[in-house]
């Protein structure tokens, strides 16, 4: 006979060839008990054929063996076989290679994937096992099709049920159970590209681009070639570094030097073990490396029992170390920064308009933020056309990585709005000047090497309540152009040991490929004294205190520490500190100032309060911060809509008592008197 010339043609003829054979010495059977198989009731002479063991494997065997009607099916059987043996170049042949199938294992396998190839065969299936409702695979069908006898051909721990390649439905009570060909190895079988049900929701293919100059990407490929090669080590490559720094496009880069695509998977999946063994099927079936992604993606437990592919990537952000996995060696990748140089050219490429920009503000956009590839994709995809937008578009995509560790804060102020000495006005400007100049400044090596530490912007604001620490951070960050987060202590601050540093370790570590200013409050709270050591307890804790110092000092971000407690902050840490600044209490000439500053802000146009002596006298008779007097005017200005008036020197003094209460202290009678004197 003509065979088939192609391996599902064959595995097809091979199933047909030996249910011809079955339905043979079937019918042979029902013939001698002279009733037609398949009926109903129970005949006496089918009750017979099974006492008497007449469709035993070895009489039917036997049968085969000896039949001269069955000799020439037997050929047919031997030739399809013959060319299904010396099949090596199909897929059918990889399978069977790259799963280490065992004879019954390929049997039961082929039986599967007949039935997903011609549907119709359920009807023959139901036939053979001589009932009408099991029209799909069972072990017994298997079992008596290929001559196995008694002998168990699906068991839970071959290669067909560890692999998914053939799924197992349990049946109702007293059925079998069927048996059923995956459907992701059925289309791959066939040559489709898929990928299956679990991996879908969560996998992508990326495709490569060009790399960077300063992407190591040549020599981590020579790396991983000269472990690789002889086929026997297992590599996982973690490609570190923030969200947007070309990670994923850097994998794709390194699988498309071996000839391969890169599979991006999110391994935030509830059985990360299931979807690790999809994962691994895909990639060994399809010569694929795989790039495992996610929020847990460096803290999943790998599953160690299971064959795996020999290269996979670890998306990784910084800081985060996964545990090491037996049997893989790991290199580590961090990914460099785009130099000021290589922001700009991607800016113009991959923005057009960027061209059109005044070259200045292009520049002090470079100069304020940390551009990384995904910020200028955001800009190319939101089509943005203004500095303005841009730098709108880079605020934006940070904003979610500190999450609940960190407040966002409004910068609605300006220098105008604070009043300040000049000594600490020139102080906070020098502090926005070098913010601005010193991502160009490091960039130059010599000077880096003479600074290893200690690259980053840190200030320490102290002083009383309300004197304008916070709002100086709010200023600094509105004349930068950046988001202001100030950090929850109650997120951060522990009572056990050791979770305190972890905590801010967490927020440092974003935060530092962010453009954001940090503003710690109470930052005595993290940043105090160490402690004499008297017990186990005071140890520990001066191992925090020690941590938290050398973590913010290592910081190469910029951040505001405010406290009202310079005194309680660890001197030999403030000595590090290049800007350290005092605020003091607004003296008389301040406190009129800022009087004036907020009720012209806080009074209607049409108001016919005047800005006279009295408030003169206010400021110089009460003494409080310039946060009770905004306040205190905040109070009046709800006590004077009350009572639909205008607000007057009385309201003023009604918010200033309600302000002084909060410290214990309050207006004198006389004091009082003599102040609504002055407004008369």
């Amino acid at each position: 006979m003509t065979h088939p010339d192609t391996h599902t043609e064959l595995v097809l003829a091979r199933v047909r060839l030996y249910a011809r054979r079955r339905v043979a010495w079937l019918r042979k059977l029902w013939k001698e008990e002279g009733e037609t198989g398949g009926q109903v009731a129970v005949t006496h002479a089918e009750i017979n054929t099974l006492l008497d063991d007449l469709d035993s494997p070895a009489a039917e065997a036997a049968w085969y063996s000896t039949c001269e009607e069955i000799k020439p099916l037997n050929k047919e059987i031997e030739s399809v076989e013959a060319a299904l043996g010396q099949d090596e170049s199909s897929r059918f042949a990889a399978l069977k290679k790259i799963f280490g199938f065992s004879r019954e294992e390929s049997d039961l396998f082929q039986l599967c994937l007949a039935a997903r190839l011609d549907p119709s065969l359920g009807r023959l299936y139901a036939y053979l096992q001589d009932h009408a409702g099991r029209g799909y695979v069972t072990e017994e069908l298997a079992r008596r099709l290929f001559g196995y006898g008694h002998y168990g051909v699906w068991k839970k721990d071959s290669s067909l049920a560890r692999w998914k390649l053939i799924h197992e439905k349990e049946g109702v009570a007293g059925e079998p159970s069927e048996l059923n060909c995956d459907t992701f190895v059925f289309h791959w079988l066939l040559g489709q590209e898929t990928l299956d049900e679990v991996l879908a929701p969560h996998a992508t293919f990326r495709s490569p681009q060009q790399p960077l100059q300063s992407w190591p990407a040549g020599s981590t490929a020579n790396l991983l070639e000269r472990m690789l090669h002889g086929g026997s080590a297992k590599v996982r490559l973690i490609l570190s570094g923030p969200g947007g720094s070309g990670r994923r496009t850097m994998a794709a880069i390194l699988a498309a030097g071996f000839d391969k695509r890169l599979l991006v998977i999110n391994s935030d999946h509830s059985d990360f073990s299931t979807l690790y063994l999809h994962a691994q099927r895909k990639a060994i079936l399809d010569q694929c490396v795989i790039a495992w992604t996610g929020t847990n993606a460096s803290e999943h437990p790998w599953p160690q029992e299971m064959p795996c592919y020999p290269l996979q990537c670890l998306i990784c952000d910084p800081g985060k170390t996964p545990k090491p996995v037996s049997g893989f060696t790991d290199v580590v990748v961090e990914m460099p920064e785009l130099s000021i140089s290589e922001q700009d050219e991607l800016i113009r490429k991959m923005v057009p308009v960027a061209s059109a920009w005044d070259p200045l503000m292009l520049s002090q956009l470079i100069a304020q933020h940390r551009l990384n590839i995904g910020d200028i994709v955001s800009m190319r995809e939101k089509d943005i056309q203004t500095v303005e937008e841009a730098a709108q578009v880079i605020r934006e995509n940070s904003r979610h990585r500190l999450g609940s560790l960190a407040q966002l804060l409004e910068c609605p102020f300006s220098w105008d709005d604070m009043v300040l000495n000049d000594f600490l006005k020139d102080t906070l400007g020098d502090f926005v000047f070098e913010a601005r100049e010193r991502k160009e400044f490091w960039e130059n090596e010599r000077i880096r090497k003479m600074f290893p530490q200690g690259r980053g912007l840190v200030g320490l604001f102290s002083g009383a309540p309300g004197t304008g620490k916070t709002m100086a951070a709010q200023v600094i960050a509105a004349q930068l152009g950046l988001d202001l987060y100030r950090i929850d202590l109650s997120s951060v601050v522990s009572k056990y040991v050791g979770e305190t540093s972890q905590n801010l370790e967490k927020i440092l570590s974003q935060a530092a490929f962010m453009d954001v200013v940090l503003l710690f409050d109470e930052a005595d709270a993290l940043f105090g004294k160490r402690t004499e050591v008297k017990d186990a307890h005071d140890r520990f804790a001066n191992t925090d205190t020690n941590y938290l110092l050398q973590a913010i000092e290592n910081y190469k971000g910029i951040a505001i520490l405010a406290t009202n407690k310079k005194e309680n902050i660890d001197s030999a840490f403030t000595r590090r500190l290049r800007y350290v600044l005092e605020f003091p209490r607004p003296d008389a000439r301040q406190r009129g100032e800022i009087w004036v500053k907020i009720l012209q802000k806080i009074l209607p146009q049409e108001s016919g309060f005047s800005f006279n002596g009295e408030l003169g006298i206010l400021a110089s008779q009460v003494e409080i911060t310039g946060a009770q007097i905004k306040f205190a005017v905040l109070s009046a200005a709800f006590s004077a809509k009350r009572e639909q008036k205008p607000i007057g020197m009385a309201h003023l003094l009604r918010g200033i008592e309600r302000e002084l209460m909060k410290e214990g202290r309050t207006l004198g009678k006389l004091e009082r008197e003599k102040l609504l004197s002055h407004a008369g």
